[in-house]
Order: C-alpha cells, then structure tokens, then sequence
C-alpha cells in the first residue's frame, strides 16, 4: 500500500526545444515585462549583448558580472543598475552563477525572472537562493525567488565546453539523488528524479563522444529540469551542506564540487536510504556510489578536492561547518563520520 504523503507541484512555466528562443520577447511580455535587465558572467558578455541588441528596447541594460556563489557586493552593483535602468523585469542568460543572482535581485526587489539556461544547473526551477559573505554561504527558500519563466534551447548548449558539460550534469544529478531520501520525498519528486537521472547517464558520455549531438544536448537539459524541479520540491540533505560549506568557505568552482562529493556522499548514504536510492542504483548496476564514480571517470570528470586546490588541512574547518545546523540527512551527521568522508572525497579513492 502507498504510504501518505504531500506533494505540491511548483508553478513555472517552461518553453522547451531546439531554436525556443526566439520565442524570448513573448517570454518576457508572458511575465507582464517590457524592459528587461539582461545578467550574464563576464565570460557570457559577448552573447549577453548579443541578446540585448536583438531585443532592442525591450533591453534595459547588460550586467555581466555575475560570480560563483552569488557574493553581495556583486548583488548590490546590479540592484543599483537595475534601479538606474528602468528595468522592469530580469533576463538572466547562463547558468548556476547568473540564475543566482537574478534570484538575489528578484529577493529584494520581487522583479519578475525570466532564465535563459546555458548549462544543466538546475537551479532556474527552485525557490532556493546562496549568497556569500566573509566566506560564509548562507541559503535560503521563498516562493519569490523561483523565476517565473525559463527558456531551454538545446542549441545555445552546443558550445558549452565538454568539461563544464560534465561538472554541471553530474550536480544536476545530485539534485535528484538527494531527492529521493528527502525527508519530505514524494512518488511524483521520485519519478522524476529516477527519469532526470536516467537521462544524464545517458546524455553525459555521448556528450564527450560528440558534443555537437544536438539529441544528446537536449536529452542533458531535460535532465536537468527534472532533476532542478526535484531540488526546488523537496528538501535537501548533507551533500548540499557539504558543497555549500566548501564553496563559500574556499570559494570553490561550484559544479566541479558536486562532482567530485556526489559517489561518496551517495555511498555514505546508500545503507540508511537503501530502499529509496533503489531505483537509481539499477541504472548503475546496484551500486549507486561507485557506478557514479566509475561514470564520472569515464567522462574525464574532477575526482578529488585536491586537484580544485583545497589542503587537506582545510577539512577540519568544512567539518566543523558541516555539522554546524546541518541539514536532516537519512544517515547520523557526526563531526568524524564527515571529516572521513571529505578525506576520501580529498583524496579521490573509489567510494566503498
């Protein structure tokens, strides 16, 4: 018999198919805007203003200063810009870094968001917003800061770099396992955390192989919606407050990180959320954590934390933060437990 549960589905609205974005100015009046602030990376300027000179006056303006874990100071920059501008709404055009903080804004001020995503991040159909200050992330999740409308077009993905393609589609898939042993886990979350994985397994390696497959392409961003909206359904566990204690503490490259920690917290996971991983581990031939690692491997993926930089002097301190108001997590959270799980994710060994 089905145990009980509460699901409730997240409002957005998503155009989806190779060349949807020409459908951008539609998107933009659909949310009720007329002017929108275009974000971007520095590294993404060049197709932000691409896309502002399309939109003509519907363009307010190009901030591409968007950074890894949304630091305030960059947040309180674009606030001014969008104030000075006459901006009306968001455009946010890229992935994890932009879409944060197009959020970061919208938080402050309720600008309606429309997200172009170039990357598998994920996190353009959650309600979840990371900001950093003095080395400390700080998360948070309001309804207000779920953007209204995104726009997938495999073709913008096709020069993404193989590298990023990887790093990206393995976070995305973090956020489905993760999913799956919420404490307020659904059928419905599950189902679509089970299909985004299966997805990305199989769009990641012919990725490599051919990242001009455009069918590939596609199959990753479906993946990656689906294992967003798993993230931005239900709550997360010790592998987010890991990444998150990492990332704002030595200012790590976000995907990559959820890379390299996915297979060992999935195997420190495995024993206590045995019954609800069930279903992703067949896709790995019933070892969830170490056919993770073995398809990271393959892929030519990030393994260990040494190779971003990190000392192992420096897991202590992430430990410590780690178990600071952690997160509910299917396995006991101990100091010892997590400083030893860090070490192997340090060190790139074949989660056992």
């Amino acid at each position: 018999m089905q145990q009980g549960f509460l699901y409730q589905s997240a409002p957005a609205r998503v155009r989806f198919g190779a060349g949807a974005l020409r459908h951008v100015e539609a998107e933009i009046a659909a949310m009720g805007g007329s002017r929108a602030l275009i974000l971007s990376t520095p590294f993404q300027q060049a197709d932000a203003d691409r896309l502002a000179t399309r939109l003509g006056p519907m363009a307010a303006g190009v901030f591409a200063e968007a950074r890894m874990h949304t630091p305030l100071d960059v947040t309180a920059r674009a606030l001014q810009l969008y104030a000075n501008s006459g901006a009306d709404c968001i455009l946010a055009l890229g992935g994890g870094s932009t879409i944060g903080l197009g959020k970061a804004i919208a938080w402050r001020n309720d600008a309606a968001q429309l997200v172009v995503a170039t990357t598998y991040a994920g996190s353009e159909v959650t309600d979840i917003l990371g900001e950093t200050e003095n080395g400390v992330k700080t998360t948070r999740r309001d309804p207000r800061i779920r953007p209204e409308a995104v726009i997938y077009d495999p073709e913008l993905t096709l020069g993404l770099p193989v590298a990023m393609s990887v790093a990206s589609g393995l976070n995305a898939m973090a956020h489905a396992v993760e999913g799956l042993y919420a404490t307020d886990a659904n059928p419905v979350t599950s189902l679509m955390a089970v299909e985004g994985i299966a997805a990305l397994q199989r769009a990641l390696p012919a990725i490599v192989r051919d990242p001009a497959d455009l069918a590939a392409r596609g199959d990753a961003l479906y993946g990656s919606w689906l294992c967003g909206t798993v993230l931005g359904s239900v709550a997360m566990a010790l592998h987010h407050k890991l990444c998150h204690s990492l990332g704002g503490a030595l200012d790590l490259p976000h995907a990559e990180t959820h890379a390299i920690l996915l297979p060992h917290t999935v195997a420190f996971n495995a024993q206590a959320a045995q019954g609800a991983l069930r279903a992703a581990a067949t896709l790995f031939g019933g070892n969830l954590g170490g056919g993770i690692y073995d398809l990271a491997q393959s892929l030519g993926a990030p393994m260990a934390l040494k190779d971003l930089g990190v000392a192992e002097g420096d897991l202590a301190q992430v430990a410590d933060l780690a178990v600071k108001n952690p997160y509910a997590n299917p396995a006991e959270v101990t100091r010892d437990a997590v400083l030893a799980l860090l070490l192997a994710a340090w060190a790139g060994t074949r989660p056992v």
